[in-house]
């Protein structure tokens, strides 16, 4: 799973998932907007920037990376680009770096060059597997955190997650992005699996396909991906499918709604 790309396609639809992650509730998200930055005349990218409409020290800017594998040389990397940035915009005054890793083993060890910076204020990790979840924000934190949750234990958590949603939420707007934001993290997830599969392991329908989400991992050439493994409408790849879905927890009758079959011909599958 491409963990940066997911990370930069939440952050860019769902801006508040960021800031629940560093603790900034009563930041209003839809003053920022979330860019990647070409820094000129090197072969710099800074992938994650939250730009404020008004810059100000209680609405800086912030500088964000995700960092899921081993670089030793990573905060050199990380500090460089963005005292570049700063050199090429003078007018940025109040900013922020955010490193977000799955886990502490994955920082690196060469810090002593940025020890201090790295123990201000200014410079915040955070490592998903030791967020909280407070009443507040428990929801997005834990949809987070399903991203580095195992694929097995992903999928009964993914359904948990929808439902407590679909319960507790009051806001049907907030809802729909919700239940979206999941499925979008498991459709990542799963990409390996053909597109009828997922459809039947998450109950995915016809309106969320019309979701920018969606849309999204569609153009970025991922739905390629899911849709490989099965030539849509032969009965054999169908066939061929079941035993897969019964491994992740589906009944008969599911799979019989989500590939098109009978339950009898489920059945029979199921008993040979």
């Amino acid at each position: 799973m491409q963990t940066d790309k997911i990370f930069y396609s939440l952050f860019q639809v769902f801006p508040s998932i960021f800031f629940a992650i560093i603790g900034e509730t009563n930041i209003n998200p839809s003053t920022y907007e979330f860019v990647s930055v070409e820094l000129k005349e090197t072969a710099f990218r800074i992938d994650g920037v939250f730009k404020p409409v008004n810059e100000t020290p209680e609405e800086p800017l912030y500088f964000v990376e995700v960092q899921f594998q081993l670089d030793s040389k990573f905060y050199r990397r990380f500090f460089a680009e963005i005292f570049l940035y700063l050199r090429q915009n003078p007018s940025v005054n109040f900013w922020r770096a955010v490193v977000i890793y799955p886990q502490r083993t994955i920082e690196p060890d060469d810090q002593q060059a940025y020890r201090l910076i790295l123990d201000s204020p200014q410079v915040q990790c955070v490592y998903l597997d030791e967020l909280g979840t407070t009443n507040e924000n428990y929801l997005q934190l834990a949809i987070v955190q399903l991203i580095i949750t195992g694929e097995e234990a992903a999928i009964d958590r993914g359904r948990q997650l929808i439902l407590q949603a679909r319960q507790e939420l009051t806001d049907e707007a907030n809802k729909k992005q919700i239940v979206e934001l999941i499925e979008t993290i498991l459709l990542y997830k799963f990409a390996n699996l053909s597109r009828e599969e997922v459809e039947a392991m998450l109950g995915i329908d016809d309106e969320f396909k019309k979701t920018r989400m969606y849309q999204s991992i569609k153009q970025d050439g991922l739905e390629e991906g899911i849709q490989e493994g099965m030539q849509q409408g032969k009965l054999q790849a169908k066939l061929e499918a079941i035993p897969r879905l019964l491994a992740l927890g589906l009944s008969i009758e599911q799979i019989a709604d989500a590939l098109d079959l009978t339950v009898e011909q489920v059945q029979q599958v199921v008993e040979s």
